[in-house]
């Protein structure tokens, strides 16, 4: 497929990758940046947005630990990647969880318009208004197609939506990957969502298609998985793998073992 160039095109130009993302996961979304051939930057000052925005390439907005201090902050970064046409991307983690972080994302929305969105599938029915089946900032996939949903929420929000699940399915309401590839050890990993996410930004500035770059980021993070997982090895040593995968990611290696199905929407619900 010729979306896998861009696993080339990511190293060549090295993009600047500006975080506002939670502190659980900040090290790993900065190693899996890292690990794809872009460049991570982390930032939670004020002072420093609008130079830091205008400098980077792509910007990414985690709200997964929220801080009263630091609400605003995601609103004007968001905002003012919006005054540089910077690419954004929003991770809403948890955003059924509790009223503050709904309402956060609701605001969000409304004020910055974002060139995808990334959750799991709980957290996208959600900003769908549809009930969801979760708990906390995790999802329970029980394995139900949910292909009309993601598409739905994409025409909604007027981008392009990343459901990850048990089959990560990507939309921009026109056209739907299906992407197979995974590992049922990647849940036991805190934050494979978030890298996900950090992989996405990633790729955003590598392309004028904003789905590709939707698709590689989450294709990068599942199949990397799943190559991590061919011996069964314990957790641990299944993470160090899983970082090992994404730095050797190559072309080839993608041809050999990518399972994506493409489909065109030709109706409107």
């Amino acid at each position: 497929m010729e979306i896998f160039n861009l696993i080339e095109k990511v190293r060549e130009i090295n993009p600047l990758v500006l975080h506002y993302t939670n502190n659980v996961t900040i090290t790993d979304c900065a190693n899996t940046t890292l690990a794809i051939g872009a460049s991570p930057l982390m930032s939670f000052s004020y002072e420093e947005v609008d130079d830091i925005v205008k400098a980077a390439s792509s910007v990414v907005i985690n709200i997964g630990t929220m801080n009263s201090e630091l609400l605003d902050l995601f609103l004007l970064a968001g905002k003012t990647a919006n005054k540089y046409n910077k690419p954004v991307i929003l991770d809403p983690v948890g955003v059924f969880a509790t009223k503050a972080r709904t309402e956060l994302t609701n605001k969000l929305l409304n004020e910055v318009k974002f060139d995808v969105i990334r959750g799991n599938i709980s957290e996208i029915q959600f900003l769908g208004g549809l009930d969801v089946n979760g708990k906390g900032v995790d999802s329970f996939d029980d394995g139900r197609d949910s292909t009309h949903i993601v598409e739905y929420v994409a025409r909604k929000l007027d981008c392009v939506v990343v459901a990850s699940g048990k089959t990560d399915l990507i939309s921009d309401g026109k056209s739907t990957y299906k992407i197979q590839n995974g590992s049922a050890k990647l849940k036991f990993i805190t934050g494979t969502g978030c890298m996900s996410t950090s992989l996405i930004g990633s790729f955003l500035p590598c392309t004028d298609k904003t789905i590709d770059a939707a698709v590689m980021g989450t294709l990068a993070m599942s199949l990397s998985g799943e190559l991590a997982d061919k011996e069964n090895p314990p957790i641990g040593t299944y993470k160090t793998l899983l970082f090992d995968n994404l730095f050797l990611l190559d072309k080839k290696t993608l041809e050999k073992y990518a399972k994506i199905e493409v489909r065109d929407i030709n109706y409107s619900l």
